[in-house]
């Protein structure tokens, strides 16, 4: 009973709504976006699996340690023999009832069948059990009037057995049935499995849970836990080189040919040959995203450009992609002919021989590119980064394991019967594996208590989670547009592996922050338990030093633009592959958790990457202030410090490397006693996300094409024009400084050159002659001269350097 007490001891569940937190202005606000540390009871004790569950016996298991352990009550319903028929119909149509309490649970019915079969299970959380009789009720369906009582099983709940796992499923047993009253036995016998588990048991994601007794319809498997698979994803590299016999319509003139390849709905084109000829020749890649197995048709079409705004298809060729070779390196591919089928020819049987007899061809090199990785998630959060072809994976580094415990002060996402109702499950990604938690119902403080496992290939990567609303609980719902209705989100929260210790658990309660055109809000707190494991350390060593992408990338890479281009198309082909099990992972989840979005424009985002950049060169404008500080003496004893250190490092220039990366040791080891104990979560000044005007958050969540008045976008197109030009000026001033170090030597301006010329041969000499100990200790000193040598008014360099002429001048 200690396991339950500690559990009366957290925080009770309760229905509740909080405001949405925009603009936070007090220190309590700001408290509120922080991480916080907690304790929970992690790998509970179980109960002694030879004592009735409702006793106090227990003893100590391993399995899922990372959860809080929840307490089920197990009924499988496998099937039943020799019930009796209907009086008046003369066959049974069985089904069977489960009630335990003011919960019950039923079976589809199974028309004109005595031995029927159902082989379901049911599982009563323990928390919300109010009685202590389990009842199996077996009923005959009448299609007219009130359904037919034939018997049942009556089990006390004292007398259950516990199944701990690695254990054996509990063997089900045949139970005769009796009558209402349970004094008499009646025709018919059922077999059943009635046992205590949790949720480590192979039976809870396939078990209808009384937690959702309300969902009807296709909603049941919508509540369900699952693991997914992303579809295994191919580059499809498609070299066209050239075509022959390629004749047009109009024989009198020459065609502009040029190529177009479609997959699904990935469409390329060549450039257009530059020279019109019935030979063309271009020579170039298309690449595309496939996805195993593979269902679409590589079609290739050569057309004639006859008008700026007509094209003429002169051949066309379609081509499973089972035909192509797969290559794991940079190793050529055999190219091949294929003759193309006359577009809008070959319909009468004449002209069928004939285009047998002569007809165009294409000469292609196509092959599956199993040496790269096809990224489908924004290259920052990535979260795998192996080949395709699974004969170049190395041996994992490390095992991950979460424990996804449950959520705190969640926002109301919906009204149902008039009040306000979130019905949440989690989403985690990591590598290709999607994990999906069971939804718990009208509740804002869930708990799931699942945990899952993942291979680590490489600790520079991050697993991505999310919190949504299911709104579809009762299957065909309708949005308020009329349309169908989408999963809301609640928030994400990314932990990047490199930053979590080995072998430590951490349990920490994420704020689920989101940005919403009124600014953010925090819509409640995950709690994770975390755990991160290194196999090796020798090959966490080595994975340190390799490329954090497979070589492919390397030898022949991408363009921007086409990373980009494959990068949508393969979210989009992930999108639709989940969204095609069951039960369905949401387009709108996978887009979430993808950051489909996160290449439009913002100016917010601009604002905090501007200001990520200046904290980078804070720390060389600090040490610039120093230096000038100890130029201009504000501290003699820093400066006296500083000149002796610099006169040992001239004297001594062995010294300077050891120096140097003595100092940074030291650094290092003094840092680590204020090393960050938390793994980083999102932060809103970071984000730039608590100050932003609300006009530039209405801009950041406008579609693309915009759907704003004219008057909206004049302003906004207008204040980016102020913006940018800002950035010309910066832009200009840089290439400005540029340019005169190129005037040094150009004899634009003879007379500066001649100058610097002859500066140059003098220097070549007094550096040639002097010691460099001599030269360095005198320039040192020099820039180190008290304040009574020094002129306020700039150097001579600097003055010169000034005068010097850029390309302005030629500028309109």
């Amino acid at each position: 009973m200690n396991s339950i007490k500690r559990r009366q001891r957290g925080a009770p569940v309760t229905m509740h709504s909080v405001g949405p937190q925009v603009h936070p202005s007090s220190q309590a606000q700001d408290e509120d976006y922080n991480l916080r540390e907690t304790d929970p009871q992690l790998g509970e004790r179980w109960p002694n699996a030879r004592r009735g569950w409702m006793s106090g016996g227990e003893r100590f298991s391993s399995t899922h340690d990372l959860v809080e352990q929840m307490f089920y009550l197990y009924v499988r319903v496998v099937k039943a023999k020799d019930l009796p028929p209907s009086i008046l119909t003369s066959s049974c149509d069985p089904y069977v009832e489960v009630k335990l309490g003011n919960y019950k649970g039923r079976t589809k019915h199974i028309e004109k069948k005595t031995n029927p079969e159902w082989n379901q299970v049911y599982a009563f959380s323990k928390d919300r059990i109010q009685s202590s009789i389990l009842e199996v009720i077996v009923k005959d369906k009448d299609m007219v009037g009130r359904d037919d009582y034939i018997g049942r099983v009556a089990f006390d709940l004292n007398e259950v057995p516990t199944r701990v796992p690695p254990d054996s499923p509990l063997a089900p047993q045949w139970y005769r049935l009796e009558d209402r009253r349970g004094e008499g036995r009646v025709r018919g016998d059922i077999m059943l499995a009635v046992w205590m588990g949790t949720q480590a048991d192979e039976a809870f994601s396939e078990a209808w849970h009384s937690d959702a007794a309300t969902v009807y319809g296709e909603g049941v498997f919508n509540v369900r836990s699952k693991v997914y698979v992303s579809p295994k994803l191919w580059y499809l590299r498609v070299n066209v080189i050239e075509a022959q016999d390629v004749i047009p319509s109009d024989r009198n003139r020459l065609p502009e040919v040029f190529v177009k390849a479609q997959m699904g709905s990935q469409v390329l084109r060549t450039k257009i040959c530059p020279t019109r000829t019935t030979t063309p020749l271009w020579n170039e890649d298309l690449v595309f995203v496939a996805a195993e197995p593979f269902e679409e048709m590589l079609t290739i079409t050569v057309e004639d450009r006859v008008h700026p705004s007509k094209d003429e298809v002169l051949g066309k060729i379609t081509l499973p992609l089972t035909l192509f070779e797969k290559r794991l390196d940079h190793r050529p591919v055999h190219s091949r002919w294929f003759n193309l089928e006359k577009f809008g020819f070959g319909m009468m049987e004449a002209d069928r021989r004939n285009e047998l007899k002569f007809s165009s061809r294409i000469h292609l090199r196509i092959c599956l590119e199993g040496g790269y990785h096809v990224l489908d998630e924004s290259t920052m959060y990535s979260s795998d980064q192996r080949p395709t072809a699974r004969q170049l994976w190395k041996q994992p580094v490390g095992i991950l394991e979460v424990g996804i415990l449950g959520a705190q002060g969640l926002l109301p996402m919906k009204m149902r019967d008039g009040r306000g109702s979130t019905d949440a499950y989690c989403v985690a990604k990591y590598g290709q594996k999607w994990v999906r938690t069971r939804t718990i119902l009208d509740t804002f403080s869930p708990k799931w208590n699942e945990q899952y496992t993942w291979e680590v290939y490489d600790p520079c990567t991050v697993i991505t989670l999310g919190v949504f609303d299911n709104c579809h609980l009762g299957g065909g719902e309708k949005a308020t547009s009329g349309t169908a209705s989408r999963d809301s989100r609640i928030g994400k929260v990314r932990i990047r592996l490199s930053t979590l210790e080995a072998h430590r658990i951490y349990t920490h309660s994420y704020p689920l922050l989101v940005l919403h055109p009124h600014g953010v809000k925090k819509m409640g707190d995950l709690q994770l338990a975390v755990r991160f494991t290194s196999l090796s350390l020798a090959n966490m060593v080595y994975i340190y030093g390799q490329p954090l992408l497979p070589k492919m990338h390397y030898l022949r890479p991408f363009t921007i633009n086409q990373v980009e281009s494959l990068r949508y198309q393969a979210m989009n082909i992930v999108a639709v592959r989940l969204g095609r099990a069951e039960p369905p992972l949401r387009k709108e989840v996978v887009e979430y958790m993808l950051d489909v979005d996160s290449h439009m424009w913002s100016m917010r985002r601009s604002k905090a990457n501007f200001f990520r950049i200046m904290s980078l060169f804070s720390g060389i404008i600090t040490m610039g202030q120093w230096f000038s500080q100890v130029c201009h003496w504000k501290n003699p004893i820093t400066s006296i410090l500083v000149h002796i250190l610099f006169l040992i490092l001239i004297f001594y220039p062995e010294l300077i490397l050891p120096t140097l990366f003595l100092y940074m040791f030291l650094i290092g080891l003094w840092n680590y006693r204020f090393r960050p104990r938390h793994p980083p979560h999102m932060d809103t000044k970071l984000s730039w996300a608590e100050a932003v005007h609300p006009d530039e958050l209405d801009e950041e969540f406008d579609t693309f094409p915009t759907s704003r008045s004219h008057d909206v976008v004049r302003m906004r197109y207008d204040r980016l024009r102020s913006v940018a030009g800002r950035i010309q000026t910066v832009v200009g001033d840089i290439a400005t400084q540029g340019e005169r170090f190129q005037s040094l030597l150009s004899w634009r301006d003879t007379r500066a050159t001649s100058l610097f010329v002859v500066f140059s041969f003098c220097s070549a000499v007094v550096l040639y002659a002097a010691p460099p100990r001599v030269v360095a200790m005198v320039i040192g000193l020099y820039y180190l001269r008290h304040p009574k040598f020094r002129s306020k008014l700039p150097s001579v360099p600097s003055n010169f350097f000034k005068r010097l002429p850029a390309r302005t001048d030629s500028m309109l």
